[in-house]
């Protein structure tokens, strides 16, 4: 199952500098959860500081499983404002 996730920074929180520290091991779990087929693709989010998430997982708590790997998500920095489970599309399909 996939799950579009919409994601941002607790700026109001968390200030840059403690932000800062957290970047380079977020980056690196989410290229290891790239790795493993968890992130399918990911985006920076141009409106607001954050991220945007093409994730695989079996459930919503596979899905919860994996984003609490991440860093800045295990430290609250960082929350999924919406989280979208996806169907396919049926009008690609036989009709």
């Amino acid at each position: 199952m996939q799950f579009l996730v919409v994601s941002r920074r607790r700026t109001e929180r968390f200030s840059e500098a403690e932000i800062a520290p957290k970047l380079e091991p977020e980056a690196q779990m989410a290229r290891a959860l790239y790795l493993e087929g968890f992130i399918r693709q990911i985006w920076h989010r141009d409106d607001a500081p954050g991220a945007v998430l093409l994730i695989e997982a079996a459930d919503r708590a596979a899905l919860d499983a994996g984003l609490a790997r991440l860093p800045m998500y295990q430290a609250g920095m960082l929350e999924a404002v919406q989280i979208v489970p996806l169907a396919p599309y049926r009008g690609f399909g036989p009709r």
